[in-house]
């Protein structure tokens, strides 16, 4: 369970984001502990993030010291890892103490029953390629193996590596995941809120009776989803801070 207001937010790509990403980010996270109880990040908050035995990518460093002061100040963080962020490890969950995992989340968010998944690789046809890779990249053995690079020549390799994923909208335009979404909000047993990332879509709908949401990608516009017992929200941040896009009730 997570306690409302709760804030969604997804594909920041620090390290590869412009450099007034990481500014908004900060001033959305320096302001959360007037409201948020909760804080999501649905995946990609790096472009490329690593954990050696004595070091880590020096990017968004400024972010991650953020990270731990909200939890400091009891709001509780919830990372879902995604296909650009997904070797964390003690760093996050033990010295910053974040919620951080691999999969997807179901629980309670302020009375909404709550699935959020970051969306990599669950297109059927389309994600194949990408899911046999995926198994490749994240088997222990692979992650053992890059330890031995420098950190400097590891993070150089994989933001390489990173540049034609990062650049690559989706050609359906985000269709393959709605797809998705539809299947699941149709099945038995669905949740009442599906929250995905990772197709930088923004959406905010209803489908079988429950809602659609996806913040779309805070490196493209600062956008992010609120969370109460009675509403979803699509926001975005302004100097002048929390601006709202679109709202659904949970009526």
């Amino acid at each position: 369970m997570l306690p409302a207001p709760c804030y969604v937010l997804s594909d920041a790509h620090l390290g590869a984001a412009p450099a007034d990403t990481e500014r908004d980010l900060l001033g959305l996270l320096r302001g959360l502990p007037s409201d948020a109880r909760a804080l999501v990040i649905n995946g990609d908050l790096f472009d490329f993030w690593f954990e050696w035995r004595h070091a880590i990518p020096r990017v968004g460093v400024r972010v991650l010291a953020e990270l731990a002061r909200l939890r400091e100040q009891g709001v509780a963080v919830l990372w879902v890892a995604g296909n650009h962020d997904c070797w964390g490890g003690a760093v996050l969950r033990e010295d910053l103490g974040l919620d951080y995992r691999i999969g997807p989340w179901r629980g309670d968010i302020g009375g909404w029953d709550t699935l959020i998944e970051h969306g990599d690789g669950l297109r059927d046809r389309e994600d194949a390629p990408y899911r046999r890779l995926r198994t490749v990249l994240r088997h222990p053995w692979s992650v053992r193996a890059f330890r031995w690079l420098h950190p400097d020549l590891g993070s150089w390799l994989a933001l390489r590596s990173s540049h034609t994923s990062r650049n690559m909208r989706p050609r359906d335009g985000g269709e393959g995941l709605r797809r998705v979404a539809d299947a699941r909000l149709a099945a038995r047993g669905a949740p009442r809120l599906l929250i995905f990332g990772h197709s930088h879509v923004t959406t905010l709908e209803r489908l079988h009776g429950g809602v659609f949401a996806n913040p779309g990608a805070f490196m493209d516009a600062p956008r992010f989803l609120r969370i109460t017992p009675g509403t979803v929200e699509l926001c975005r941040w302004t100097a002048e801070g929390r601006a709202v896009e679109g709202t659904i009730s949970g009526s």
